[in-house]
């Protein structure tokens, strides 16, 4: 494992850390798109089915669990939690994630390394994590006016996703037989859409102001 694959794993680690933690402490999920949480649950699930009849290291089981778990754990307390589900914004939280859902297994049952059941999961997840983002990206350009730590939250993931470009660059010039362009172009797809929060994102920042996006 190269360090921009260990970093891009632990911003990923941070990302999911920075909201639980503000789900948890502040009982407040005002701003975070369920519809998101729920398209990364089964993006997960999907790609770590191998978890039971694949073992490839004790970090990388770890990390599969800690991903499927923490994200079933977001989604019971924006959809149980007396007291944050209170806070969620169904009105506001309305992408219809079938739009996405739809064209990833099209895309995976078309476009795959080997037509296998486990294969063609793995290149729906690939396809699916792409654009996940999107309802929570929809969501606050409706809310405008962002909390940190849901702006850190957005930012993180973003920047989790920029690190596994550069880890895949690298593994291209020292790996001659490395080759994912599913995963390459799925990962380059993931990133230009996080382009435009980046820009308002560190515009915010720089200025000292309150994250806010335009409708």
């Amino acid at each position: 494992m190269n360090l921009f694959r260990l970093a891009g794993d632990m911003t990923h680690l941070l990302s999911i850390v920075t909201l639980l933690l503000k789900i948890h402490a502040t009982k407040n999920c005002a701003g975070v798109s369920l519809r998101t949480q729920e398209l990364y649950a089964l993006v997960f699930v999907t790609r770590y089915l191998d978890i039971f009849f694949n073992f490839i290291s004790i970090y990388n089981s770890v990390m599969k669990i800690i991903f499927i778990s923490s994200s079933f754990t977001i989604i019971w307390y924006m959809r149980k939690h007396k007291v944050v589900s209170q806070t969620y914004d169904k009105e506001q939280d309305t992408f219809r994630y079938m739009f996405l859902i739809g064209p990833s297994i099209l895309l995976a049952l078309v476009l795959n390394h080997d037509f296998t059941v486990t294969e063609v999961l793995w290149t729906f997840s690939i396809y699916l994590e792409a654009v996940a983002i999107l309802p929570q990206l929809v969501l606050l350009q409706r809310t405008k006016n962002v909390d940190t730590l849901t702006g850190n939250y957005v930012f993180l993931l973003g920047a989790y996703r920029g690190l596994y470009l550069l880890n895949w660059i690298y593994r291209y010039f020292t790996e001659p037989l490395y080759r994912q362009w599913i995963v390459w172009a799925s990962g380059i797809v993931q990133t230009a859409i996080y382009c435009d929060f980046f820009y308002y994102y560190l515009k915010s920042w720089r200025n000292n102001e309150r994250l806010s996006l335009p409708s």
